[in-house]
């Protein structure tokens, strides 16, 4: 799509919600560092918006959540998406096959995404500062828990740089109808795509993102012709379609894991021999082996470069939603063994839940 007015450009903010309003607040701000930028309360809703470097999330619970957890849990139901011009992105999006689901009055038009996740369309131009959700009455936080956000933003070895990504699990049968809804409506590009088998399971996925590289999501179905596995079990718990994990960008992976278990984060096991054949498959890795080994951090490599990445057990009863640690070394894309490293870590913390 040429005219850039017409795509959306960056994740604004993501919204959460919980079940359990304090619990979710706390693991955001007390393990993983976020710092309250505002809240909000009505009879219906209860928010907090938190902010991590260039990441807001919002996490809202209340009457107003109620059906919607209910059916798919703690989890994700809006990425809002920051666009130049909402209306022409939301007209775009309808004539893709989206549905429009602006309420009277609101303060953003809001569309439909995938399964029950929406997107409101925020108006902010490239590069400009960031506002407080609309449509809400924000308290914001105290002028010393903004300074000390931005002292959190410094260089250290658990800054979250940025989003890298967002991974996506939709039903077996729905991936290329979902890839060009995004193509289509949001102005998104197809960038990679790959299958990929695991011994008697199987997926497809596509990774899209938009012109400005702000939003990308990698998107993944099950083989239905295969035997049911992590994506058939997400489905099942999530009550369809959903966001599978949110990645997290940083610079040093290795101290950055450290320095989040000291906080509580539960990170997934990697099998010892995993390390064993790594030297061989990756030859010129900045990080040590043993270093790598002691951490769990699961490497891979493509044409630009090597990526290391590690993924976070689910904190919620449902155990859906989970969280990544990515750190890239020129790598750009997202090759097979990437993919297959994610299958396999979740199917090892499947087994081990059963």
């Amino acid at each position: 799509m040429g005219n850039k007015n017409v795509t959306a450009h960056d994740v604004e903010y993501i919204e959460i919600y919980t079940n359990d309003w304090h619990r979710t607040t706390d693991y955001f701000v007390s393990k993983w560092g976020f710092h309250e930028q505002a809240t909000s309360r009505t009879d219906d809703l209860r928010s907090v918006l938190l902010r991590r470097s260039g990441i807001r999330l919002v996490v809202s619970s209340g009457p107003a959540t109620a059906e919607h957890l209910a059916v798919h849990g703690d989890g994700i139901a809006d990425i809002a998406f920051s666009c130049t011009d909402p209306e022409a992105v939301l007209a775009g999006a309808v004539a893709a096959g989206g549905r429009s689901l602006t309420a009277p009055g609101a303060a953003a038009p809001v569309v439909s995404g995938f399964g029950a996740v929406r997107h409101t369309l925020v108006h902010r131009a490239p590069g400009a500062e960031h506002r407080l959700p609309a449509g809400r009455a924000w308290t914001p936080a105290p002028a010393e828990a903004a300074a000390a956000a931005d002292a959190d933003d410094a260089d250290g070895p658990a800054e979250l740089r940025l989003l890298d990504h967002i991974a996506v699990c939709l039903e077996a049968g729905t991936l290329h109808d979902t890839v060009d809804y995004y193509l289509d409506g949001f102005g998104f590009e197809r960038f990679y795509s790959e299958y990929v088998a695991v011994g008697d399971q199987a997926m497809d996925s596509i990774v899209v993102r938009s012109p400005s590289t702000g939003i990308t999501f990698t998107i993944l179905e099950p083989d239905p012709a295969k035997k049911p596995g992590q994506i058939d079990e997400f489905l099942h718990r999530n009550g369809g379609a959903g966001v599978q994990h949110l990645a997290f960008l940083v610079d040093e992976i290795v101290p950055a894991v450290l320095d989040f278990e000291s906080r509580g984060i539960e990170f997934l096991q990697t099998p010892g021999t995993y390390y064993d054949a790594l030297a061989e498959r990756i030859a010129d890795l900045d990080e040590t082996i043993p270093d790598l080994r002691k951490t769990n951090v699961l490497a891979d490599r493509d044409e630009w470069g090597f990526l290391l990445q590690l993924f976070s057990r689910s904190p919620f009863e449902r155990r859906t939603l989970f969280f990544e640690l990515i750190q890239r070394h020129g790598a750009q894309g997202f090759g097979s063994s990437n993919i297959r490293a994610l299958y396999e870590a979740v199917e090892r913390a499947r087994e081990q839940a059963a």
